[in-house]
């Protein structure tokens, strides 16, 4: 495939960057949101939960110390309400104007974190996903694998609620992550731990094979 059409395959395409906190998400999709316009493609990036103003109250309510006695179902209802409102006000007018859409976490977050970690089930996550989203899966998925040791010291702030979850629990998050990656097409899993500039051209890489 020459660049042309490699750029006119990135229009119109709905790629995610995920992985456990201190993975680096949000410095890899501006990176990759950049390289993407370098090529003449328009696009749109938005957080999830978040990006609209129903959704930037529930990141506010789901990440908040305060709220310590949330349950993990609960976790679930409100981060896929925040999905809905996300999907039917900015990613699906973003993906019928042609705009590559990059997005920091999705549904891949709800089943590492809730789903696994949690012990809510990822197939219940994803049958909840299937009966709330007109659509679940991205185009490309990329995991940003990273040890809990490095993600720690990325993580130089005060940590959020879920961030202050403890050690087992993001073990098994980073777990979840590559369980559902697991052979699967529209996932690819990159190793996060090194500089921010070799991540990117792995990121790319990641998408160019998928492309």
């Amino acid at each position: 495939m020459d660049g042309g059409s490699r750029n006119r395959e990135l229009a119109g395409q709905f790629l995610v960057l995920d992985g456990p906190d201190g993975c680096g998400k949000s410095s890899q999709a501006k990176l990759l949101m950049d390289w993407v316009q370098g090529r003449g493609v328009p696009t749109a990036g938005f957080r999830d939960p978040g990006t609209t103003v129903i959704g930037e109250k529930i990141r506010e309510i789901l990440l908040s110390p305060a709220h310590e006695a949330m349950t993990t179902p609960a976790e679930v209802l409100l981060y896929m309400a925040a999905r809905v409102q996300l999907w039917a006000e900015k990613i699906r007018p973003a993906l019928a104007e042609g705009r590559c859409v990059v997005l920091d976490r999705w549904l891949s977050s709800t089943c590492a974190y809730q789903g696994y970690a949690g012990g809510f089930g990822m197939d219940k996550v994803i049958a909840i996903a299937r009966d709330s989203l007109e659509r679940v899966w991205p185009d490309l998925t990329i995991i940003l694998d990273v040890d809990l040791e490095t993600a720690a010291r990325r993580l130089q702030r005060e940590r959020d609620r879920m961030e202050q979850k403890g050690d087992d629990y993001h073990n098994r998050v980073r777990q979840g992550f590559l369980k559902l990656a697991e052979g699967r097409p529209d996932f690819a899993v990159v190793d996060a731990a090194g500089s921010v500039e070799s991540v990117h051209k792995e990121v790319v890489a990641a998408l160019q094979r998928r492309l």
